[in-house]
């Protein structure tokens, strides 16, 4: 996983899952504070939501710079499109105060990105943890573990890794491994697997961040699968898939722009995946047709990958243009 140590990534069936170790594992007093972007994944929203009840803490909430101006009728200087999208917001809602900063690497209504690495830097400089959300990159767009050192990072299996429902991961850094897992199954203490010795294994959990692994987690149906995906996305490579994507959103986001809706630019967003606003009613034309689309909010998110080729864009921007024009 981006670099990680065998030892530092336990198996488990969902990113709520790995969310849950770190808030059970992590310490709060009325007072601190746990910081958020706005509109976040719901399960990272309500896991550092409940967190905060239970210890008298803070959710501090951020909004992104250009919609936070927008949505205030500002202005658009070209300083300020420089200071644009999470990153400045979040820098300046770290201080001492802040325990948690729980964030993604992308985000997952629009493709809006985050600089993990200045995040990271300010969050170790207040003394704030760190736990990234990867789901929406990892396996798409490169991360460097090194680099950002979160104490804890998350990911499905079932998005950009090509692994099946149920097969997640977690990475866990090295001075959190000696944590509380949130189940005591047998497969998680040490020698658990000498099956001559009927006993219940020894009460010494698995080394490393083995311990938080989930029950079942050699599942003989779903491991095989995320094998597979976790192989084919090696044999691609993940800078090269990148760059082989980035040219694609951009085609779109030029004929999105092109027509008169909102995509977010490049310079705000992941190589991978971009969100395009709909002007008012324009999503109730989706109904019928070839081209079906999930809306997220006001938002269409659109994310290819290798298999799409030019005649899939030509149909997307067909039905673009048709459902742009207002009768």
């Amino acid at each position: 996983m981006a670099g990680a140590d065998p030892d530092g990534v336990a198996i488990v069936p969902s990113t709520s899952y790995g969310l849950a170790v770190a808030a059970a594992n992590t310490e709060a007093s009325p007072g601190d504070r746990v910081v958020l972007l706005a509109g976040d994944f719901p399960s990272n929203v309500h896991t550092w939501t409940a967190w905060a009840e239970r210890a008298g803490a803070e959710v501090v909430t951020v909004e992104r710079a250009d919609q936070s101006r927008a949505e205030h009728g500002g202005s658009d200087t070209t300083a300020e499109r420089a200071e644009d999208g999470w990153t400045e917001p979040l820098l300046a809602s770290i201080d001492e105060r802040v325990r948690v900063v729980s964030v993604p690497s992308v985000h997952w209504v629009d493709g809006s990105a985050v600089e993990l690495e200045r995040v990271a830097d300010r969050a170790r400089e207040v003394g704030a943890l760190l736990v990234v959300d990867a789901t929406q990159s990892l396996g798409a767009m490169p991360l460097d573990l090194a680099a950002v050192r979160p104490d804890y990072l998350v990911t499905a299996g079932y998005k950009w890794l090509f692994g099946p429902l149920g097969t997640s991961y977690l990475y866990v850094a090295p001075e959190h491994r000696d944590g509380r897992p949130l189940e005591q199954n047998w497969a998680n203490r040490a020698g658990a697997e000498d099956f001559a010795d009927t006993a219940p294994p020894a009460s010494a959990y698995r080394p490393g961040a083995r311990r938080f692994d989930a029950g079942q987690r050699s599942n003989f149906v779903l491991v095989p699968m995320a094998i597979a995906g976790l192989e084919q996305v090696l044999d691609w490579g993940v800078p090269e898939i990148a760059a082989a994507l980035a040219p694609i959103t951009a085609r779109i986001e030029e004929h999105a722009r092109a027509i008169g809706l909102d995509p977010v630019p490049a310079r705000l967003r992941a190589p991978h995946m971009l969100g395009i606003g709909l002007s008012d009613g324009m999503a109730e034309r989706w109904s019928g047709g070839d081209v079906h689309v999930e809306m997220l909010g006001s938002v269409m998110r659109v994310s290819p990958h290798l298999h799409v080729t030019d005649g899939d864009l030509e149909v997307l921007f067909a039905a673009l243009k048709q459902r742009s024009i207002v009768s």
